[in-house]
């Protein structure tokens, strides 16, 4: 496509694309083309003037080729991320804003003075009516008092006085809606989706498929962690359903044949064959949102203790200014108190504050559930990670296959791939990688698999038992055997690598050595997070006391676990709770869900298993944990904006009311300065944290 570039520095270009006028759904094209690109590193794309503003790494040409190449056509959009991008949403409220801002001005200047009276009259409805449902539900909060000042105010006949009131007003709620709106979609939009492959069932087998190529009425095979795609009846199978992501349900719910699920909703215990009722998933998008709005998740304490401390301190702005009018009789200085209260302010820039916190967390990559969840990071003392995927590297890698019972590698390594690919683990996807590497395809040989949490698979391939898992599993709780004479072999096993072990029959068959390397930032963000006032950092593994010893010495931790089973984690999590401490749970498996949910904050890898994403509190990208310490710095730097909100309307405020009782202040002036400063905080309030 032909594009012109307007502005260029080094690893930065503006360019401009030769087109008359671009649509929502073109600007959005365009920034995930771009976005896609390995070397892109941000990109914002302007809808109105058919700019992009684009940030790179490494070649200047590749970019410029990748422009070259682009047609709006030829892109292939995930499902939903059009229709829910939020750009439309914010060009709305933009406009909203810049109509409001100037038709107060035109009203105020090109209005006759009776016709302004009307219309203030007529705008001051909706507050009264406001203020006198209140009362009759025997509450005296915010809108009493919005209601009070600008009736009394109309009574004195200060209708300029009224109307800039109400304007303001109207600002406040419009960027507070505006604000509201854009973080719970962000967030329901990083909560949406993201299956890309299913496996759909034919008539002799199960296979591996794009979600594209479902169509309603075909059969799709779900297994345990892993998230439905579709809404859908069952057909086969039984199973518990984790429903949180759609009803907030914390327990698991049964279903069996001919129950309807869900898409979105998660297998916990079991496997299930669904029968595709519907493939759009716009209306999944819908039920999120529906969800974040009347779940508590979104308010964190700080919210909540604003609400309330706004409310009750209503009544006694109002006994203020009656006891300043019965001092001095003075209208005016009166009105001074009134048009001044801390509630606005309050109530406006709280919410505004953690809602933008959640929006610019979503910016480095990381999925927050709610509030109160950066409120818990902030406060949180003890940091319990999970080894595999998240100290070590999201994608371990395969660097041997030692065979024990004659068969060649490649055909062991074919048979361990064909049981490890139905379920979400790296040490599975290693194998599962390593076996597509050598061009090992199969069919599905075996029956029903069953998975072990914590310890591995078991199933039957041509009426033999076959198993792969942990030295714990496969020796000691199935008493599998090492063959005769291959002693000396497996005691010579290379110790640098973990092990999976793979038994036909009860006897070893093969063990996978599999290279799972730390991750080059880890011992510099255990560090970080210490800096940060984080005083204890635990790991937590299922693997060796040997690799876990390894691994701990390098990184840094304060106390490691190894062999641990997931009640393990669960029992130290509370344990710690216990205590009184605050505890951060990080993992990316099945076993790590029990604990993530325990913890006061629980976070997944992206990457990792459907149910713990679930689960989870809070999502990071696998591909760099540096985003833990942002996490923090980000929790750290809401809390003290919110402690320095608080300080800012408290003083501000006060002084305005004093100003105004001793009669340097008159009551236009106090309202303009009181609801200027509510709309400066609230506006800050959505300013980045971290760049502060």
């Amino acid at each position: 496509m032909k594009f012109q570039i307007k502005h260029e520095i080094k690893g930065r270009m503006r360019v401009h694309m030769a087109q008359k006028r671009m649509t929502f759904a073109q600007a959005d094209t365009l920034l995930y083309y771009l976005h896609s690109f390995k070397y892109v590193t941000s990109v914002q794309v302007r809808e109105r003037t058919g700019d992009a503003i684009i940030c790179y790494v490494g070649d200047r040409e590749a970019i410029i080729d990748r422009l070259r190449k682009f047609h709006y056509e030829d892109v292939e959009m995930p499902e939903g991320l059009i229709e829910n991008s939020g750009r439309k949403v914010n060009q709305e409220y933009q406009d909203k804003l810049v109509y409001k801002v100037l038709f107060h001005y035109a009203r105020k200047f090109l209005l006759p003075y009776p016709l302004r009276v009307c219309y203030t009259g007529l705008t001051s409805i909706k507050y009264i009516k406001e203020g006198l449902q209140t009362l009759a539900a025997q509450k005296i909060e915010v809108p009493v008092l919005d209601a009070t000042a600008i009736s009394i105010s109309m009574l004195r006949g200060d209708f300029n006085t009224a109307g800039s009131v109400m304007f303001l007003l109207g600002i406040g709620e419009l960027l507070g809606e505006w604000t509201h709106k854009k973080s719970v979609d962000d967030l329901a939009r990083t909560m949406s989706l993201n299956v890309s492959k299913v496996w759909l069932k034919t008539e002799d087998q199960e296979i591996l498929v794009p979600v594209s190529d479902i169509k309603e009425g075909d059969q799709v095979i779900v297994h345990m962690g892993n998230v439905i795609p579709f809404d859908g009846l069952v057909t086969d199978g039984e199973a518990m359903i984790n429903q949180a992501s759609l009803t907030g349900e914390s327990v698991p719910v049964r279903k069996t044949v001919e129950s309807s699920v869900y898409a979105g909703t998660v297998v916990e215990e079991g496997e299930v064959t669904v029968r595709v009722k519907e493939v759009g998933g716009s209306s999944r998008f819908e039920k999120i949102v529906t969800m974040i709005e009347e779940s508590e998740k979104l308010k964190s304490a700080s919210e909540g203790r604003a609400e309330h401390l706004a409310d009750r301190l209503v009544p006694y702005t109002l006994a203020g200014t009656g006891l300043v009018y019965l001092f001095t009789r003075n209208v005016t200085k009166a009105l001074s108190v009134l048009m001044v209260d801390f509630s606005c302010a309050l109530k406006l820039a709280m919410p505004i504050s953690v809602l933008s916190a959640i929006r610019e967390a979503s910016l480095y990559n990381i999925t927050v559930k709610g509030g109160k969840y950066l409120e818990a990071i902030a406060e949180a003392d003890t940091i319990v990670f999970d080894k595999t995927g998240t100290l070590t590297k999201a994608e371990p890698t395969v660097a041997k296959v030692v065979s024990f019972n004659g068969q060649s590698t490649d055909e062991l390594l074919r048979i361990a791939a064909c049981l490890e690919e139905h379920f979400p683990h790296s040490m599975a996807k290693a194998v599962v990688d390593a076996a597509e590497q050598r061009n090992l395809a199969h069919e599905e040989m075996h029956t029903k698999v069953e998975y072990i949490v914590a310890h591995g698979i078991s199933t039957s391939i041509n009426g033999k038992r076959a198993i792969i898992g942990s030295h714990h599993f496969v020796f000691e709780d199935e008493n599998c055997r090492i063959p005769e004479g291959m002693q000396q072999q497996f005691d010579e096993l290379p110790k640098e690598y973990s092990h999976l072990y793979l038994a036909i029959e009860g006897e070893l068959a093969a063990v996978i050595c599999v290279e799972d390397p730390l991750r080059e930032e880890a011992e510099a963000v255990v560090n970080s997070l210490k800096k940060a006032g984080i005083s204890k950092v635990v790991m937590m593994t299922g693997d060796s006391e040997r690799t876990a010893r390894a691994i701990a010495k390098r990184v840094g931790v304060d106390e490691y676990y190894s062999e641990v089973l997931p009640e393990d984690k669960v029992g130290y999590v509370e344990k710690e709770k216990e205590k009184g401490r605050k505890v951060i749970m990080i993992g990316d498996g099945i076993n790590d869900s029990p604990a993530l949910s325990a913890a006061n904050v629980g976070i997944a890898i992206r990457d990792g298993a459907e149910i713990a994403k679930e689960i989870a509190d809070i999502t990071i990208g696998a591909d760099n944990l540096y985003q833990i310490v942002t996490l923090k710095l980000l929790s750290d730097s809401l809390m003290k904006r919110i402690h320095k909100n608080y300080r800012t309307i408290v003083g501000f405020n006060t002084g305005l009311i004093v100003l105004g009782v001793g009669g340097i202040l008159q009551p236009a002036t106090s309202a303009l300065l009181h609801n200027a400063s509510t709309l400066l905080i609230g506006l800050k309030s959505m300013q980045n944290l971290l760049t502060d």
